[in-house]
Order: C-alpha cells, then sequence, then structure tokens
C-alpha cells in the first residue's frame, strides 16, 4: 500500500494515528536541520517535518530530495506548534513526523517552477504531462470532469440516452475546411473527420432514437485563436418532435445543473432572449456582452436635415446615425482614440467622430455643424454628463451597428468594465441570454452565390416559406438559436428542415447541382423520404463553456493536450513526416516528390 489517505484529508481528528502518504515533493524548506516539506498529490498538500532527533537517518535521507521528487512516507499524525497553523490549508492544523521515507522517483532538473506563473506556452506545451501537475490546471481538469457528469446525469434524467457516432465519415461543405483521412482499401479516396455529428444526429431521429445525446469530438482545420482548436468537444442534442421552447428547457435546465456540479451557483433561469435584429441593432453583435450596458442608440430621425454633410449623406443613402456613450471616458488619450479610429476602419467605417464632455463643454471638431434641435436631441437620449464620451457610426445599417459594437468592446477592455462586471461569484455575474431568428441564408459577393448561415439543413421561420418562391432569400429567417454567456457564444442550434420538398428548395437556392445534392447528402435525402420526423437539437461547446467557468482566457488550459497557437503538438512533435512505405500504401505521393522527380539529372 502506497498510501493510507490523500494529502488533503488529515485533520485535527487524526493526530496520533500512523500514516502513509504519497505524492510530489511540492516545497523544501530545511531550517537548521528540521526538513519542512510540503508533499502534493493531486487532492491536496500536507505539510511532513523530519526532525533529527525523531530520527536521524529519515531526516539525513530527506535532505537530498530536491522539487518534484516521488516520495512516500510513514509516520505519525501530530498537531502543528502553536502559532504556526495554516488557515489557508485544510490540512493545517496537522503535520506529519515520519520514521520511515522511501523515495520512489527522483525528477531531473525542472523544465519551470511548479508554482510559477509561465508565460512562455510553448514551453508548457512541450512539457504538458509536468505542467498539468500545477494545481490550477489540475482543478480545471477537475471541474471538466464535473461538468461532463452533469451534463450525462441531467440529460440522462430527461430521457435522452448517449450514442457514439462515427469519426470516419463523409466530406460534406458544412462551412469549415474537413480534415481529410486517406483508405488504403479504397485507393485516391478519403474518409473526412467530423466537423460535428450533424447528419448522423439527424438520422438517428429518422431511426426513432427521440432523444440523442453526445459529448462529441469535433474535428474543424481553420486558423486558430484563444477559444478554437482543430479538435474540439462539443455537447450534441438532437430530439423529435421539439419546439424551439423545448430545447431551450432542456438547455437551460443543463446548464443550471452544470454550474451547481461546478461551481455550486444557481444561476437564473429561463435567460433573456433577443433577436438578431435586436442584438445586433441594441449592442452591434450577435452573441453581446450586456453586463456593462452601453446600449447603441439610434439618432437617424434627429440629423436628416442636418448640417453635418457624414451624417447626412449616409442617411440620404438609405443608412443609419447611431452613438454610443462611453460614460466617464472623456479622459480618454489621443493614442487611444486613434486605435479606436483604426477598429472601426478595420470593419468597414471610413473613420470615427467624436464628442468629449470636459469641463461642461462639447470637445469636437463635428459640434459645430450641429443645431440647437440636433444637440438636445444628442443630450436626451444618450443621458450625457460630465465626462462622457460619445462615438458615432453614421454608414448601413449592418456596418454602423457593427462598427460601433466593436468600439464598444474595446472601449469596455480599455475600462476594465468586464472585470468590473464580472466581480463575485453569484449567479447574478453570469449573464446568459438566447438570440433568435437569424438569417437563414447570407449573400457572399466573392462566390456570387448565397450561403446558409448555419447550415442547409436549418428550418425557415414558417412565416417566411413563401420568400423561397419569391427569391427573397435575404429576407428568409431561421428558426435557429444560440445560446450565449457574458458575450460568449457558447452554443447553437435550430429546428431542422424535415420535408424533403422543402430540402430541396432550401438546396436550390444554395445552388446545390442535383447531381451534387445526390453525390454529398443522398442518404439524408433518402432518409427524410422514409418517415422523418420533425425535430431539432443544439450543441454546446464544452471546452468553451469549462474555459468560462474556470474564469481562463484560452481552451487551451481546460484540454489535458491541446495544440498551440499554430496547430502543433510540441510535445509529440506532431504534425510530422511518415515513413514513405506509409505513403505508398495508401496511393499517395507528396508534391515535393514530384517536383524533385520531374528536375534535370544535375551535371557531374
Amino acid at each position: 500500500m502506497y498510501r493510507t489517505h490523500d494529502c488533503n484529508s488529515l485533520r485535527k481528528t487524526d493526530i496520533g494515528k500512523q500514516v502513509t502518504l504519497a505524492g510530489w515533493v511540492h516545497v523544501l524548506r530545511d531550517h537548521g536541520g528540521v526538513i519542512f516539506i510540503d508533499l502534493r498529490d493531486r487532492a491536496g498538500l500536507t505539510q511532513v517535518v523530519f526532525r533529527p532527533e525523531e530520527n536521524a537517518e529519515v531526516a539525513k535521507e530527506a535532505r537530498s530530495l530536491g522539487s518534484e521528487d516521488v516520495i512516500e512516507i510513514s509516520g505519525r499524525v501530530a498537531a502543528r506548534v502553536p502559532g504556526t497553523e495554516n488557515p489557508k490549508l485544510a490540512t493545517g492544523d496537522i503535520e506529519v513526523i515520519p520514521n520511515r521515507l522511501q523515495i520512489l522517483n527522483r525528477a531531473d532538473a525542472l523544465p519551470f517552477p511548479i508554482d510559477a506563473e509561465i508565460h512562455n506556452e510553448d514551453l508548457r506545451m512541450t512539457y504538458r504531462y509536468y505542467d498539468l501537475r500545477r494545481p490550477r490546471l489540475a482543478r480545471n481538469l477537475r471541474v471538466r470532469h464535473r461538468v461532463a457528469k452533469a451534463t450525462r446525469d441531467y440529460l440522462d434524467s430527461q430521457g435522452y440516452i448517449e450514442v457514439e457516432t462515427p469519426i470516419l465519415s463523409k466530406s460534406t461543405p458544412e462551412g469549415a475546411r474537413d480534415f481529410l483521412v486517406p483508405s488504403r482499401l479504397a485507393p485516391g479516396k478519403f474518409y473526412a473527420l467530423p466537423q460535428a455529428p450533424q447528419q448522423y444526429k439527424q438520422l438517428l431521429m429518422v431511426a426513432g432514437v427521440e432523444k440523442y445525446f453526445q459529448i462529441a469530438r469535433c474535428f474543424r482545420d481553420e486558423d486558430l485563436r484563444a477559444d478554437r482548436q482543430p479538435e474540439f468537444t462539443q455537447i450534441d442534442i438532437e430530439a423529435s418532435f421539439v419546439t424551439p421552447d423545448d430545447i431551450f428547457g432542456v438547455t437551460e435546465g443543463m446548464l443550471r445543473a452544470i454550474f451547481k456540479a461546478a461551481r455550486d451557483i444557481d444561476i437564473k433561469a429561463p435567460f433573456d432572449r433577443l433577436t438578431y435584429r435586436e442584438a445586433i441593432n441594441r449592442y452591434g453583435s450577435d452573441k453581446p456582452d450586456r453586463r456593462f450596458g452601453v446600449q447603441l442608440v439610434d439618432i437617424s430621425d434627429d440629423f436628416r436635415s442636418s448640417g453635418f454633410k457624414v451624417f447626412r449623406g449616409a442617411l440620404d443613402a438609405g443608412g443609419v446615425v447611431k452613438a454610443i456613450n462611453a460614460k466617464g471616458f472623456a479622459g480618454i488619450t489621443t493614442g487611444q482614440i486613434e486605435e479606436l479610429t483604426e477598429t472601426a476602419k478595420l470593419f468597414g467605417a471610413k473613420g470615427l467622430a467624436f464628442i468629449k464632455v470636459e469641463n461642461r463643454e462639447w470637445k469636437s471638431p463635428i459640434v459645430k455643424f450641429f443645431s440647437d434641435a440636433e444637440k438636445a436631441a444628442l443630450q436626451s437620449k444618450l443621458k450625457i454628463e460630465e465626462g462622457d464620451l460619445i462615438l458615432f457610426g453614421a454608414d448601413k445599417w449592418e456596418t454602423a451597428c457593427e462598427v460601433l459594437g466593436r468600439t464598444r468592446l474595446r472601449v469596455a477592455e480599455i475600462q476594465d468594465l468586464h472585470g468590473k462586471a464580472a466581480k463575485g461569484q453569484s449567479g447574478s455575474d453570469w449573464d446568459f441570454l438566447w438570440v433568435t431568428d437569424f438569417p437563414l441564408m447570407q449573400w457572399s459577393a466573392e462566390e456570387n452565390k448565397w450561403n446558409a448561415v448555419h447550415h442547409p439543413f436549418t428550418r425557415p421561420k414558417a412565416a417566411d416559406v413563401a420568400l423561397f418562391d419569391a427569391k427573397k432569400f435575404g429576407e428568409i429567417r431561421a428558426e435557429a438559436y444560440d445560446v450565449v454567456l457574458n458575450g460568449v457564444e457558447i452554443g447553437g442550434g435550430s429546428i431542422r428542415i424535415h420535408e424533403p420538398e422543402l430540402q430541396e428548395k432550401m438546396f436550390e437556392a444554395l445552388g446545390v447541382s442535383t447531381e451534387d445534392r445526390q453525390s454529398l447528402f443522398g442518404h439524408l435525402l433518402r432518409a427524410l423520404r422514409l418517415g422523418a420526423p420533425p425535430h431539432g437539437g443544439i450543441a454546446l461547446g464544452l471546452d468553451r463553456l469549462v474555459m468560462l467557468i474556470c474564469g481562463e482566457d484560452t481552451i487551451r488550459d481546460v484540454m489535458a493536450f491541446p495544440k498551440n497557437n499554430r496547430g502543433l503538438d510540441l510535445m509529440t512533435q506532431s504534425p510530422a513526416d511518415v515513413d514513405p512505405r506509409q505513403l505508398r500504401e495508401l496511393s499517395i505521393r507528396l508534391a515535393s516528390e514530384k517536383r524533385l522527380e520531374g528536375r534535370a539529372p544535375s551535371r557531374p
């Protein structure tokens, strides 16, 4: 037996007991011959004290120990010397006086201190198995486990059954680039790793499963960022004979169970709801962070006859004029104004007009163009006070909203409004929101075609189906919804198309040829003709959800073995070259080999 207790279980009631502990040397302190060691395992810390007068031989051996050596000790539980108790530790009232020490494994020179904040992420990723010993990351893995368990327990209680779907699948256009897997048994043909189990879960509805879920592994070959990895995990849910309200209810119940299990927090439900257009109009984003207010205000009607040509020109062209009030931000620096202006230009604006209110004066080069009535309208609608900063957007509705929405978020970052809004641990610090009624399709000028906003199986709202025949594709709303938490989209879903005729209309609008419909989606179209029930569902990003629950800034810190921001696994050095024999077995030749073969032989 390596241990009778873990390193977080001994208390005052255990004083006098003989125990055995095992773990890593977290900290070693030599106090004039008395050796203090904080022994660590995944449960916590226990102080171990080697006193020469108790056992000189064991104390001598303890002096040879180093950080992260793995040891086993046996000894007596004792009370700490009065005044040396540590209230920050659960085991802070006791210590163990060992009579036996066994060194199970010694650690070489460490790549970095276990208890330091390490900013070199590549170094951490190279030694990820060591990095995961750090208490914060170990805690994150435990939280992830509790989230997954709470998910399974809740959905099981609601009658959902977990069904695994294939990892080797078929490449179909679903928004992102597929990872392809060559087939040895079918030379020249490829499997694809699933971007999501979308088609399989719909086929399970045709199969009569009715209530399915899966904590599913998904793969997308796309550029990386803090909340994106080439392989990730989602909570996948699908049900038959449901409406959006049914999906909202089960999702809210599941999230309540998750937050209770992971953080002992009672979140409020039902969640608020905003339509896509309302969210864009008020916050400039379809995943709005509402914790710090600062809404977009439409002032178009007040400036239709304005002498300010920028506003008047945007309105005459059918656009809008909108503004936000960054309360108390008039002290913004010139450099910060320039940064905000560059942000605005990045998203389509020609510039960024502003007014600073300082010493009861509106300071801006544009104020001289405003009439008294226009100033009064601004004062009334924006509740302008001393110290405020007013920022304007004048353009097409979509552009003006996005520009101010992005500017709003950058202002919040500069003022640390996110941090101020997130202080505390109560359920009110978690702002959940449903965003509904997304557009079904969006026009791609680059491709000169309509594309599905979510995927081609999303159901249009019943009231908008007639717009297919009128070819007013841009006006069709989807029976689609996202769930947002503190400005982060944590999940999305829709009610699906279950009628073959409506699915054909959707493919026609998207420009998918009859041949492609059969070659790419023939299995699903055939299934819809064999009695498909009405169905719908949702998928939530497990990694992203755990990231928010743990208060981390990147999903890499809640995954055991992630790739770095370049898609590399520095620990195993992958992706890597493979043996040419393997490529030959797969009937694959690299382009570099072909180029070399085509070169003329060099002269002697």
